[in-house]
């Protein structure tokens, strides 16, 4: 029956997007249709005949993710670093023992032995000494591959795959391949064509742009799921993939395609000037080291304005709970995250967490899973992706979410549609092509609602492929 909700929302999402689109009577059925399809198939490997593969994938992503910690390790504290603890080495008591010494000694004081984890650290000490070393890593790790031509041949068979199936321009396609990879710089590639652009095909790419992650942060956002969801590397590498076409379905629901673009029918190629003296290979990779550590230092600022910003308006709603009367009441239980919640309460449904039917035995449970889903995807659009992540962890851990939802969930989570990422898609765009900065600017949050219904979308693609068996998907072992 879940799996059957999560068919209709893929058709609810394309219907919503359409009721906002600029002119209704244009309808690009072949995106439609084949960016759904794209989505399908991905996701009939993801979650069937390919499983193996995306396990393999995962193990050898979590492989980078362990090294990633070897240069924060030794930064912090070396091999008994109890921030960055390493993998390798387990000293001192087992479970049991340090159980014990917490329950007869002061829990507080680090035991040989222990894991970074929610018994002994708070997640903010995650973030800030495992995670965010780890987009450092990752930036100059994509930087030297870019460097040695390892990345380019699989965005452009990405390209070719958009751009045959889903009949988009070149342009937008390459730009899409590369977003899977990279953020904004994936626009730097077809810098040539971008002032002769349609609007869709501007609005296509920032969607694209909003809707998937750069690999540098997926090792953030994995880090975070692993001890609850074993497999979630591999499955963000998926969610990347599938939220390109989406953002193109949706995107071209918005704003519909009403000229014929330049590069339409083929896969423009990049001219680059034989007198530019190319750095090597240790070059690129402290660049795009110096480019991570901008990007670290960025997204810690965001993290303490943002949540400073919100935790200032819940004050607010609290100090409006002093009304006399009912209005008391009502801002008793109002805070930013339940109003972001009501709002995404019925895309959440959608997507098919699950399905509280009244006078059941289980609309209780069913409805505070749904709840708590919505509440987790509504507080991205201010918070960004970090927080709801941890707090999505946290639930899953605690039993509150059922495995289908910290499935869904993962997916729907895996991309930029913050307000906090409009100013960098939106602003480095119109820094490309200042002569179309006005178009750019009037695009962007249209974008970002088309990619945040792609998001949406995806975890649709989950929930639909979701057979029950949520340890196997999950990669969590069998007792």
């Amino acid at each position: 029956m879940l799996n059957i909700l999560s068919a209709i929302g893929l058709a609810g999402l394309c219907f919503v997007a359409w009721l906002g689109s600029e002119d209704r009577r244009i309808v690009s059925w072949n995106t439609i249709v084949w960016g759904i399809s794209l989505q399908l198939v991905v996701g009939g490997i993801v979650f069937g005949i390919g499983s193996d593969v995306v396990v393999w994938i995962n193990d050898l992503l979590n492989v980078l993710l362990d090294a990633s910690e070897a240069g924060a390790r030794f930064l912090f504290g070396g091999g008994t670093s109890p921030f960055v603890p390493d993998p390798a080495r387990s000293p001192g008591p087992g479970v049991a023992g340090r159980w014990l010494v917490r329950t007869l000694g002061d829990p507080y004081v680090n035991v040989p032995g222990d894991r970074l984890g929610p018994d002994n650290l708070n997640p903010g000490f995650i973030l800030a000494f495992r995670s965010l070393p780890q987009v450092i890593f990752f930036s100059g790790l994509v930087s030297l591959l870019y460097r040695l031509n390892i990345i380019q041949p699989i965005i452009k068979v990405f390209a070719k795959v958009f751009q045959k199936t889903m009949r988009i321009s070149g342009a937008e396609s390459l730009a899409g391949a590369a977003n899977i990879f990279v953020g904004i710089e994936s626009a730097i590639a077809i810098k040539p064509f971008l002032p002769n652009m349609s609007r869709s095909e501007l609005c296509a790419i920032l969607a694209s742009c909003f809707g998937s992650i750069a690999s540098s942060v997926l090792a953030l956002y994995a880090g975070l799921l692993r001890p609850t969801f074993p497999t979630i590397t591999g499955h963000l590498v998926s969610a990347s993939i599938m939220t390109i076409p989406a953002c193109f379905v949706l995107s071209k629901l918005l704003v519909p395609e009403t000229t014929t673009p330049e590069t339409f029918g083929h896969i423009p190629e990049a001219e680059e000037d034989p007198d530019e003296e190319k750095p090597n290979p240790v070059d690129s990779l402290i660049t795009g080291a110096l480019d991570g550590v901008k990007m670290a230092v960025g997204i810690a600022a965001v993290i303490i304005a943002i949540l400073g910003l919100v935790a200032l308006v819940n004050e607010f709603f609290s100090f409006l709970t002093q009304l006399p009367g009912v209005l008391g009441n009502i801002f008793g239980v109002i805070t930013l995250q339940n109003l972001l919640g009501a709002i995404f309460l019925p895309l959440t449904f959608l997507t098919g967490v699950s399905l509280p039917i009244p006078f059941t035995d289980a609309f209780e449970e069913n409805w505070q899973v749904l709840w708590e889903s919505s509440v987790i995807i509504g507080r991205r659009l201010f918070e960004t992706n970090i927080p709801p992540y941890i707090s999505l962890a946290q639930l899953a851990e605690a039993g509150v979410l059922t495995p289908r939802a910290l499935l869904i969930v993962s997916y729907v989570l895996c991309g930029f549609t913050h307000f906090a990422s409009y100013g960098i898609f939106v602003g480095g765009l119109s820094a490309l092509v200042p002569s179309r900065r006005s178009h750019i600017s009037a695009l962007g949050f249209k974008a970002l609602w088309a990619a945040t219904l792609a998001t949406l979308m995806t975890g649709c693609i989950a929930g639909l492929f979701f057979t029950g068996n949520g340890d196997s998907i999950l990669g969590i072992p069998t007792p």
